[in-house]
């Protein structure tokens, strides 16, 4: 479904990865990935059983971290590139997946020999290694003229349904300090490029952007712009981020928020918090 295929490239823009590499034994491999916490299986299992093709695997890795994937070259073009190429994604992970898709596309191709093949994905690895230019834009904002002056403009280029998957990806729900006897409910979007895209959110969400040192985010305190973000962001998600906003949420519409109550919230938030970051966590499946 439409639906579905946005938040896929929401949920991609923040934790997604298109990579190809030519192995130990001079084949050139692509793998079309989507990383998340051992934690968070849920969604992975949710990607893998949408798009019927691909797996999930728990590598032994440090870093306790789940993936999504698909390595067959004939399966990504048969399935993923149409779904990227009707729904792009908005952020500089475009500029990645233009190059992956131009040398998957060249792997496939049965005019040109294996020496051919070699030379051209060879040229657009090495191209892709010198990374993304610093004013790379998405040319999925062409359609507003890469300038967004309205929510309107904004909702020209994202869905709610690609908004929902960054926000599995990216965002983040908590509790922060105000004072020595005050906690608040606080909401957060990162990211250190892509400023179009967080000032596009920010007008969605009533929020603006703040540049720090080597960021820019979007953060919500305020009463009547966390009451926006729960109503938002209602019964949406499919991942574990969907427990953490159902607890979130469910606090701050408690009549009776005293620090006490909210010291509850915030330790029970960080435990959760734990689980996702926990190196040695490891999650059972059935």
């Amino acid at each position: 479904s439409t639906e579905f295929y946005e938040w896929l490239v929401g949920v991609t823009d923040g934790d997604g990865t298109f990579h190809f590499r030519k192995t130990n034994k001079g084949i050139w491999s692509f793998t079309f990935k989507v990383a998340q916490s051992n934690y968070n299986l849920r969604l992975l299992y949710f990607i893998k059983s949408k798009l019927a093709v691909g797996s999930v695997s728990v590598p032994d890795s440090k870093d306790n971290t789940a993936e999504f994937r698909i390595r067959n070259y004939q399966h990504i073009i048969q399935y993923i590139l149409p779904i990227f190429d009707k729904y792009p994604l908005l952020t500089s992970k475009h500029f990645h997946y233009d190059l992956f898709k131009e040398a998957i596309l060249i792997m496939a191709n049965t005019s040109l020999s294996t020496e051919q093949k070699n030379l051209l994905i060879t040229k657009i690895k090495e191209k892709s290694k010198l990374g993304i230019p610093t004013d790379y834009i998405s040319p999925a904002w062409s359609i507003i003229g890469n300038t967004i002056n309205s929510t309107q403009d904004a909702m020209k280029v994202i869905s709610k349904s690609w908004l929902i998957g960054f926000t599995e990806a990216e965002g983040s729900f908590y509790i922060v300090k105000k004072g020595p006897q005050r906690l608040v409910h606080a909401f957060e979007i990162t990211q250190k490029l892509d400023v179009i895209v967080l000032t596009a959110i920010a007008m969605i969400l009533q929020l603006k952007v703040v540049k720090k040192k080597t960021y820019f985010t979007v953060v919500a305190t305020g009463s009547n712009d966390i009451k926006f973000i729960v109503e938002y962001y209602f019964k949406t998600m499919k991942g574990m981020k969907a427990l953490e906003y159902r607890i979130w949420a469910r606090s701050f519409n408690k009549d009776r928020k005293d620090f006490e109550y909210m010291t509850k919230i915030q330790n029970l938030m960080r435990k959760i918090r734990s689980i996702r970051l926990d190196k040695n966590f490891k999650f059972k499946c059935l």
